[in-house]
C-alpha cells in the first residue's frame, strides 16, 4: 500500500513544479518506473486519481514507462538484465550482481497548460 504515499509525493512534486514554472493544469504525467521498484502500477494509478481530485492534476493521464532491471556482475563484469534482486549471473553463476538500473521512480515529463 505504499503506492498511496508514492501518489501523494508525486502530486506534491508536480504542485511544486507548477508553482515554480507557473502552469495551471496537468494533462499528462509520464513516469519511469523500474521493474525492481516494487510498485503495483494499477494501485498507483488508482491512488493518483484519488489524491489528485482537488488539484491541478485532476483528470491527468498517468503514463507509465517500464524500465528494465539491469545489473553488472562484479566477478566477471558482465552486464545483464534481471527481473528480481539476488539473481545469479547468467554467465558465471556468481551472486555478486550490482544493480545499476531498474529500481528508480522518476517523473520523465509533464504535459501542462
Amino acid at each position: 500500500m505504499h503506492e498511496l504515499s508514492l501518489a501523494e509525493n508525486l502530486l506534491q512534486i508536480i504542485e511544486e513544479s507548477a508553482t515554480e514554472q507557473h502552469f495551471t493544469k496537468i494533462k499528462t504525467v509520464w513516469l519511469e518506473i523500474g521493474e525492481l521498484a516494487c510498485v503495483e502500477q494499477e494501485s498507483l494509478r488508482f491512488f493518483f486519481d484519488v489524491v489528485s481530485q482537488d488539484s491541478l492534476a485532476r483528470q491527468a493521464k498517468l503514463e507509465i514507462i517500464k524500465i528494465a532491471g539491469q545489473a553488472v556482475c562484479t566477478y566477471c563484469n558482465l552486464n545483464c538484465l534481471i527481473s528480481t534482486y539476488y539473481e545469479a549471473c547468467p554467465h558465471c553463476g556468481s551472486y555478486t550482481l550490482k544493480v545499476i538500473q531498474g529500481c528508480e521512480i522518476k517523473i520523465k515529463e509533464l504535459e501542462v497548460e
